[in-house]
């Protein structure tokens, strides 16, 4: 049986196939993990929002309608999984919702693969950082601490702390190029200078 055809592993799947199910999780288990991943920062919450679109994706089989492509569609429910989880565990303010809304947007700019190629190799940069700078940004843009709270968690200068997340997004800006702006702001939030 070729499961590589998506219309084929589709209608394996509407008809209860279980090796068309272990066939779905095996092929895109790796690529879901990865967006789910570059949209929470937290290991434990991807793997929960992966396990939870794979089981939705096996409840509702017979209902499964794919417009474009299978992998357009999981990327999708990957990212409805995540807006979810995130309006169940915070109450959205009027940021949030326009965060959302922008990230809405962008997804639908660009396909999904487009997305994840662009988060990749956002995260690479953000790797390659000069030691310091890569420990301040993460703390601040990751981790959600406040400049006080890394000034006192690392006994530096709010002043050092504000420089080098300064830092970090113009070398950021500056290996990226236009083009990942929109990203950035969506990713890091209201504070980034585009």
């Amino acid at each position: 049986m070729n499961f590589n055809d998506d219309r084929f592993l589709i209608k394996r799947l509407q008809k209860g196939d279980e090796k068309a199910y272990v066939c779905l999780v095996d092929l895109y288990n790796q690529r879901l993990f990865g967006y789910a991943l570059s949209l929470t920062y937290n290991h434990a919450l991807a793997e929960d929002i992966l396990q939870n679109v794979f089981l939705k994706t096996w409840v509702k089989r017979k209902k499964i309608n794919v417009n474009t492509s299978l992998q357009n569609y999981l990327y999708k429910s990957v990212y409805n999984e995540f807006i979810n989880t995130y309006k169940k565990n915070r109450s959205t303010m009027i940021l949030e919702h326009k965060y959302f809304e922008g990230l809405e947007k962008a997804i639908n700019m660009h396909n999904e693969s487009c997305l994840e190629i662009i988060i990749s190799h956002l995260m690479k940069e953000i790797e390659s950082l000069p030691p310091k700078c890569k420990q301040i940004f993460v703390l601040s843009k990751k981790e959600g601490l406040t400049n006080i709270e890394i000034s006192e968690y690392l006994g530096i200068s709010i002043k050092t702390v504000e420089a080098q997340i300064t830092k970090a997004f113009g070398v950021l800006r500056g290996k990226l190029g236009e083009k990942y702006k929109m990203i950035m702001l969506l990713i890091f939030g209201k504070d980034i200078k585009v």
